[in-house]
């Protein structure tokens, strides 16, 4: 229940001339793991989002493996790692086709009121996500 896995496929857009991904086109994919991931728990970030909590990245740590290309299809591994008052910590990679190890990263989000910009605590509903992950 830790880990949960998405699929994309590299589009033309994302691209250099010779079909290689760009590297800053790698974080929307993790971004992609990540929402995915929480909502395969039962929690829209949408829904989040309009209770008024957001959940923004504070630290990414991003290790360049293999390139992807295009219309490579991708599968994104999101995988909990921890999570402490205000912080939750993902591990993620993506695979090719091939299930070649392309890219590794570690991300650390912050749970934030939107409306002071300051974090808070997550929700009642997302703890009780946190004890099922223990």
């Amino acid at each position: 229940m830790k880990n949960h896995q998405t699929q994309v496929r590299v589009r033309y857009s994302e691209t250099d001339q010779m079909g290689v991904v760009y590297h800053g086109n790698y974080v929307p994919y993790f971004e992609i793991g990540r929402v995915e991931w929480l909502r395969n728990k039962g929690i829209s970030y949408k829904s989040m989002e309009e209770s008024g909590i957001g959940l923004p990245i504070v630290s990414m740590q991003i290790n360049y493996k293999k390139s992807a290309r295009y219309d490579e299809l991708l599968t994104i591994h999101t995988t909990f790692k921890s999570q402490s008052s205000v912080k939750i910590e993902f591990d993620c990679a993506i695979y090719n086709e091939a299930n070649e190890l392309l890219t590794t990263a570690v991300f650390i989000l912050v749970f934030i009121s939107l409306k002071t910009g300051r974090p808070t605590a997550p929700p009642d509903y997302i703890l009780e996500l946190f004890k099922t992950l223990e």
